[in-house]
Order: structure tokens, then sequence, then C-alpha cells
């Protein structure tokens, strides 16, 4: 069952957030590409009126001159309407490429540097009218329109009481020379621009902290999702216990097979068994090549005898070898004359079958079940 709205009181986790990056999804405030655009390009307008201006009235003057050439060559026509449409794009082409920066630049101020290819891959699913009403309805959307109207109301309210502030110089301008009332139109004009571009300046400032509150809203994370993703990052504890135990009796079977080429295995009797192997021309001391405990010892010890290895009752070595000897590790040294002397019995054994067992003495701080003095 989905988690309704109400139990996605999480932050996103920083998985989720990569996830709704890589796939485009980022805190975005047109408002403040808007002010962008606005602001910058009225600046640039601004700043160079007067040459673009001169600029243009020069085009407009060359484009209505005719010469012979033109009236007796058709195609001279076509060829100065292609010099002016070059001239044209020297002043549109800087313009829209400064449009384009002020956009990303808005936007990476907004939600930071992002690149997706997939927000433009189909999606067939936006073409289902429920799931359309749905967005329609939804908590962003109404946000969105409850912006759009206070926004439009605050600009149009701003520019009203500024016009009819102005309304009456502006009606005087009909007595003064054209140039002159161009001009003071223009001023005019510049003043009510900046303050309608204060104003969306103000509210971008508001969007764009709104935006990354709705932002991080709608990657709210509920209990459930918090402990599916921790089950994907760690791996399924059933999963994983499965592994170790298949891993567990992998280990377990490829340690039964060595028992049959080892040298000896010495018992507890019962408790503990350990196979001991050594060769001298590749191990520098004996080695525990198979170990176990209670029905593992029993397992071990009935291979050893069904493989004809040795099978030796001594439970001191027994006990101190399954301790401090890991499996496939090497014998220390505080072990070497018990385990020379096992291994000097197994090696005679093959030359006097019913020789008696030698009585092993093992370091008494090596066995396990020997009572430690009690401090007082």
């Amino acid at each position: 069952m989905a988690d309704s709205a109400q139990d996605r009181n999480l932050p996103a986790s920083p998985k989720k957030l990569a996830k709704a990056r890589a796939e485009g999804q980022v805190a975005r405030s047109r408002d403040l590409g808007h002010f962008a655009a606005l602001g910058v390009g009225g600046f640039v307008l601004l700043v160079v009126a007067a040459p673009l201006g001169a600029w243009l009235r020069e085009i407009m003057v060359s484009s209505l001159r005719f010469g012979t050439r033109e009236v007796m060559q058709p195609t001279a026509m076509t060829e100065q309407l292609l010099t002016l449409s070059v001239k044209g794009l020297w002043v549109i082409a800087p313009l829209g490429l400064l449009m384009m920066l002020l956009g990303v630049l808005s936007a990476v101020v907004a939600g930071g540097w992002n690149v997706s290819f997939k927000a433009l891959a189909p999606n067939f699913g936006r073409f289902n009218p429920l799931a359309g009403l749905g967005r329609m309805f939804g908590k962003d959307h109404l946000i969105d329109v409850l912006k759009v109207i206070v926004l439009a109301t605050a600009l149009g309210t701003v520019g009203v009481l500024y016009l009819r502030s102005q309304w009456q110089g502006m009606a005087q301008l009909l007595m003064v020379p054209l140039p002159q009332a161009v001009a003071a139109l223009t001023g005019t004009v510049a003043t009510g621009f900046g303050f309608l571009l204060l104003l969306l300046g103000l509210w971008a400032a508001i969007d764009v902290p709104l935006q990354r509150h709705l932002y991080a809203n709608r990657l709210k994370m509920s209990h459930q999702e918090v402990k599916q993703e921790f089950k994907e990052a760690e791996g399924n504890q059933e999963v994983k216990g499965k592994i170790k135990q298949r891993m567990r009796e992998i280990g377990r079977k490829r340690m039964l097979l060595a028992v049959p080429t080892a040298d000896l295995v010495v018992m507890n009797p019962t408790h503990y068994a350990v196979a001991l192997k050594y060769d001298e021309a590749s191990m520098g001391a004996p080695r525990v090549v198979a170990k176990g405990a209670d029905l593992l010892a029993l397992k071990i010890r009935d291979l050893a005898r069904d493989s004809g290895v040795p099978v030796l009752q001594a439970p001191p070595l027994a006990r101190a070898l399954y301790t401090h000897v890991e499996l496939e590790g090497e014998v220390p040294a505080a072990l070497f004359a018990a385990v020379a002397q096992v291994l000097a019995w197994v090696y005679q054994l093959r030359r006097t079958p019913y020789l008696a067992a030698p009585d092993v003495v093992v370091p008494p701080e090596l066995d396990p079940h020997t009572p430690r003095p009690s401090s007082k």
C-alpha cells in the first residue's frame, strides 16, 4: 500500500536526493529567471539605446534606398534583404545568447548545477487525463496558481498607481516638441519599469526559498521508505543470512575434504576434534586443516577413521589447538613441543601398529579448562 502524504514526514535521504537530481528534479524558480531576464535585458537596452537606435535608423534608411541595379535586377533585392538580415542578427543573436545565459544562471542559483537528459524521455503517463486532473488540483499546482494571481495583482496595482501619478505629466507632453516628448516619455517608462522590476525582484527573493521548501516537501520520505532504502543499501538480511549459511556449508565441505589428507586428528574425546597436517617441504610449522566441536567433531573423527587417519585422544592438546589456532593456521610456538610429540607418535605408529599413545603435556595457560587462580 502506498504511503499517504501525512506519513511522509522524514527528510529525503542523500540517496533519494541524488536519484531525484539524476532524473532532472531540482528546485527551480521561474520568477528568478523572469527577474534576471527583464532586469539585465532592460539594463542592457537602456545602456545601448542611443547607439542601437542610431544603428537601426541607419539600417532603415539604407534599406529604403533603391538604385538602378535594384530595379533592373530583382536578385539584388534578395541580396540586400539577406545583408539586412545578417546585420539584424548582430543585435538579436547576442541578446538571445545573453537571455539564455541568464536563464541558466538563475536555474543554477535556485537549484544548483544539474545536467540530466531523463526529463527529455517520453512519458506517456502524462497523457492520462485522470493523472492530469490529479496534478491540476494538487498542492504544488494550487500554490503556483495562487502565486500567479498574487504577482499579477501586485504588478497591476503598482502599474496603475504609477500611471495615475504620471498621467497629467504625460498628457502635457502633447504640448512640447517631439524629441523632448520622446525623451520625457522614455524616462517615465524607464522609471515605471524600474518599480515593476523592483517588485519582481522582491517576489523572486521570496520564491527561491519557497521553491526549495516545496522541493524538500515533495521528496520527504515515510518510515517505510527509509526502511526499504536501508534494506536496499545494506542488502536483504534474509538473503545475506542465507548467503552466509551457504558459505559456511561450502567451507565445511571443503574442510571435511581435507580430513583424509591430514596426518593426525586430535580429540577431546567427543567435544573437540582438530586435524593436523605437516609437510616439511612446503610448511614452516604444522597446520590445522580441519576442526570442529560436538557433532562436527564426531563427523571429523568418523571421516578420519574411514580414511585411515590416526585419531589420538589428547584432551588438553585438542582444547588448546581448537581455542588458539584458526582454520588453515599454523601451530604456535608454545605448542610446538606437544604437536611434535604427537606427530612423532604418528610416524612411529606407521612402523609399530600397536604403539601406546603418548602422554601429551600442554602449557596450562593454553588449556581453556585449566583452573585460573582467583585474584584477591
